[in-house]
């Protein structure tokens, strides 16, 4: 069940909009604090902010689109 509201004294509720892209990335409107599992914090200020997913990046936690030189190759 989602949450609708954290909460219930304040008017309203801002969302957060993640995008998970197929083989790539997630989305996220920023601006963003990432925090690492070793403890790391990323603070970016971009519009959308590419989340990498694939833990290839040479930038992680943020995309450089190395999963697109990484495909998996498809049996058949």
């Amino acid at each position: 069940m989602p949450i609708e509201n954290d909460d219930p004294t304040s008017g309203s509720v801002r969302r957060t909009r993640v995008t998970l892209t197929k083989d790539g990335p997630a989305l996220v409107e920023g601006p963003v604090e990432l925090v690492t599992d070793d403890g790391r914090v990323v603070r970016c200020d971009r519009f959308v902010v590419a989340v990498c997913t694939c833990r290839r990046s040479g930038i992680y936690p943020l995309c450089d689109t190395t999963h697109r030189r990484h495909r998996r190759k498809r049996s058949g």
